[in-house]
């Protein structure tokens, strides 16, 4: 677990698809006390105040909540099969929301996880109410209104398998989103409600490209036939000048056995492309170099290969290719991938 990676995945993608599903709450409840405290003359600056309140309240039963699936996961943990299908649930989550904002049809309207009437009621009541209560309720009650990356970080709380990691891993999502709200609320307080529908209408194109991105990356860690990096390596794009070397020359033939090294850092992987020889043979060695995230889980999905490399350390994969043609490599959840070309 890096909670750095948590962090980091909060401050991107998660804070924008998580503005674009609870947004309009926060947006909601400061236009409402926006309007309350313009009547009695109060500076707009005390309404940072009702952000604060959101964030926090946020904060704390998301924390909770990773405390209770990090205790569940202690019991039951989820297979590498079931987070890949938490993947493209959280993908297609994404480009829903993202089609809804931009109004592409109305039925993505129905796709937009909602809480119960009894909730939502109390949700709408809440942002009109007066209270500077009102946005910690809306906070509190956010855990029933997940992002397609909030769904992402549960799934990996449960797979952390313990209550504390489960708790942190929450924690610092949450903490990675905050900037994005606190930005909405300054604007909407500052600019008004019009233009922050405007603003996350900018914000909707960003997810759906984030969510597109995810659902090639589930793709490719189910080795479907159809994702980006295949579709590339049907354009030929090499120059070949002379005669094309049988091997790779960073293939070493050690003992009849070909040997090559991967390097593995938070950007992926490095080389992309290795060549070898059918019927001989292949160890892989991957050399980790404080990597984090998806990238330290090499998986060969045709070969049923999975390995977990440590931060930094090496773990080596052997087998044997039988056969010409191209086997994919990938990362756990396809976000990193390269090509093993058997001649």
């Amino acid at each position: 677990m890096d909670l750095a990676a948590v962090f980091i995945t909060g401050l991107t993608v998660g804070g924008l698809s998580c503005m674009a599903v609870q947004g309009g709450l926060l947006a909601g409840v400061i236009a409402s006390q926006e309007n309350e405290e313009s009547g009695k003359g109060k500076s707009s600056r005390l309404l940072v105040i009702p952000t604060l309140s959101f964030l926090s309240a946020k904060l704390v039963a998301h924390t909770l909540l990773g405390f209770m699936l990090g205790s569940f996961g202690s019991v039951l943990s989820l297979s590498g099969a079931v987070g890949t299908i938490v993947q493209f649930i959280a993908a297609f989550y994404m480009v829903a929301i993202a089609l809804n904002l931009l109004n592409v049809h109305p039925i993505f309207r129905y796709v937009i996880i909602q809480p119960p009437k009894i909730i939502t009621r109390k949700i709408k009541n809440s942002s009109k109410s007066k209270s500077i209560f009102a946005p910690a309720v809306l906070g509190l009650m956010t855990i029933f209104l997940p992002c397609g990356t909030t769904l992402a970080m549960e799934a990996l709380a449960v797979s952390s398998g313990s209550a504390l990691a489960g708790a942190l891993i929450m924690m610092f999502f949450v903490l990675g989103t905050a900037p994005f709200f606190l930005g909405l609320g300054f604007i909407t307080a500052a600019l008004g409600e019009t233009f922050h529908r405007q603003f996350l209408k900018l914000a909707a194109v960003a997810v759906l490209y984030f969510g597109l991105t995810s659902f090639n990356g589930a793709l490719t860690a189910v080795n479907a036939p159809l994702t980006v990096a295949k579709f590339q390596e049907y354009i030929p794009f090499e120059i070949v000048w002379g005669e094309e070397k049988p091997v790779d020359p960073a293939v070493k033939i050690v003992n009849g056995v070909q040997q090559a090294n991967i390097d593995i850092s938070s950007r992926g992987y490095s080389p992309t492309r290795i060549r070898v020889r059918s019927g001989m043979p292949v160890k892989l060695t991957l050399s980790s170099y404080e990597s984090y995230g998806c990238a330290a889980v090499f998986t060969i999905p045709e070969l049923g290969i999975k390995a977990l490399v440590p931060r930094n350390g090496e773990t080596s994969v052997d087998f044997t290719p039988v056969g010409n043609g191209k086997i994919m490599w990938s990362c756990s959840m396809g976000m990193y991938s390269g090509v093993i070309e058997v001649i």
